[in-house]
């Protein structure tokens, strides 16, 4: 009798076992989207259109995306094209990328000087990750609110942009193709 429950408790271990690796083999739908993302990887370059100010609408700009942190977080670098990289005269966000816990996670580092958190979520069509707002550190009353990124093929993506200037909304959309 005593044997067989040690018995039945081995195959039980065994098989909890069993499930648990292949549970934990199954990506997470956060992780999913993190790796459509990270295969966005390179340089892009693009023209923005921005209805609410027509006068940004033409602007060229380049999109830098890098896998860093062993594979764990997505860099991505905005600037106009054709500007050098000098934080004190021109814009250059930079927006951060990673899973965290269940969560496609996003902070973006604004030149407006905060930093808004947005968690994001694919498409059924796993060809769209989707942005919506958590929260933010520092000053609300201009921020980045939204964003998705829209995967066309390898070579070409959009990217579109929600600012919010209190309570008004600037949009901006670039079409990119990639540089390298």
């Amino acid at each position: 009798m005593k044997a067989r429950l040690v018995l039945s408790l081995v195959f039980v271990l065994i098989a909890a076992t069993a499930f648990a690796a292949d549970t934990a083999a199954i990506p997470s739908d956060a992780q999913k989207s993190f790796t459509t993302l990270k295969g966005l990887a390179g340089e892009w370059e693009g023209t923005a259109t921005v209805p609410e100010a027509p006068e940004m609408t033409g602007a060229k700009m380049h999109i830098s995306l890098r896998v860093t942190s062993r594979g764990n977080a997505l860099v991505h670098e905005m600037q106009e094209a054709g500007t050098p990289l000098d934080a004190t005269k021109y814009d250059h966000p930079l927006t951060m990328l990673y899973v965290d816990g269940d969560q496609l996670t996003l902070i973006h580092y604004c030149d407006a000087g905060n930093r808004p958190r947005m968690t994001g979520k694919m498409s059924p069509d796993g060809k769209t990750v989707e942005f919506e707002f958590k929260d933010i550190s520092g000053n609300p009353e201009a921020h980045m609110h939204h964003s998705v990124f829209t995967i066309t093929d390898a070579n070409h993506h959009t990217e579109d942009w929600t600012f919010m200037m209190k309570d008004k909304p600037v949009h901006a959309h670039m079409d990119l193709t990639r540089a390298k």
